[in-house]
């Protein structure tokens, strides 16, 4: 059975030119394009690990420098999330993890909760990854959370290797959204005792 679980958003502005597309029940394959590799990489790792299908074309002014198009992806990210989720009905809303790469682990606790709320606990001082500086991933998480209107807190619980660091958190990230999003089949109605998640 086709996925109606699916969004596509397009972003214009003068900074950037941004599309995205999400297929919730995928299998975490993904096309990413934003002239960033290690965030191609961090965006791929979502994708994968979170079980969603992603498309992300991104053209953004990198020769001003990355802030502008980190952000905006996570902007338009987060809109085709709350779009594909539509009315949230039966979702089982909730999801945590924690996610080790070699001597980092990270923590991430999600309520998709139609209120947008982000707790970022790292305090590494972050410098360039390849061509991405370190500290744009808090503000990609930042815009993403809200923009789906997520609750979204991530733990960096220890680490050294910046690359780990960052890979730990998106993973977890990840792992923790593949389990709030997937469908609980014994509810057919909104997870919450107000009857709406908004």
């Amino acid at each position: 059975m086709k996925s109606t679980r699916t969004a596509t958003v397009h972003r214009k502005t003068r900074e950037t030119d941004i599309y995205v597309s999400v297929n919730l029940d995928g299998n975490g394959t993904a096309e990413i394009e934003t002239g960033i590799g290690f965030f191609d990489h961090m965006l791929d790792a979502l994708s994968r690990h979170s079980g969603i299908d992603l498309v992300v074309k991104a053209k953004g002014d990198l020769e001003i420098d990355c802030h502008h198009t980190v952000e905006d992806v996570g902007i338009v990210l987060g809109m085709a999330l709350k779009k594909a989720l539509a009315d949230k009905k039966s979702i089982i809303r909730f999801g945590f993890a924690y996610c080790p790469l070699d001597e980092a682990l990270a923590r991430s606790v999600i309520d998709i909760s139609g209120r947008a709320y982000f707790i970022y606990n790292c305090d590494i001082e972050f410098s360039l990854i390849g061509q991405f500086p370190g500290e744009l991933w808090q503000e990609f998480l930042r815009a993403f959370t809200t923009h789906a209107a997520l609750n979204l807190h991530v733990h960096l619980i220890y680490g050294t290797n910046q690359h780990h660091i960052i890979e730990a958190m998106a993973k977890a990230i990840a792992l923790a959204l593949k389990q709030a999003i997937r469908i609980n089949p014994g509810q057919s109605e909104v997870p919450s005792t107000k009857g709406v998640l908004e």
